[in-house]
């Protein structure tokens, strides 16, 4: 398995100009991973790539 410094983490276009007040994601085949971008070394969580793709959907109002 990955460490989360093996994944390519992306904040939002939607973060801001200092963009610290947003959660980062890293996309994988078997799951997607969240953490907070104001405190990288904290713990990420993993969420299936479904359950993302119906948070992203649901809350874009798609």
């Amino acid at each position: 398995m990955s460490t989360t410094e093996d994944l390519s983490w992306f904040k939002s276009s939607y973060s801001g100009g200092d963009g610290d007040n947003c959660i980062e994601v890293a996309l994988g085949a078997e799951a997607v991973r969240v953490r907070d971008s104001k405190d990288l070394d904290s713990d990420s969580f993993a969420v299936a790539p479904g359950a993302w793709a119906a948070f992203t959907a649901h809350v874009s109002g798609a």
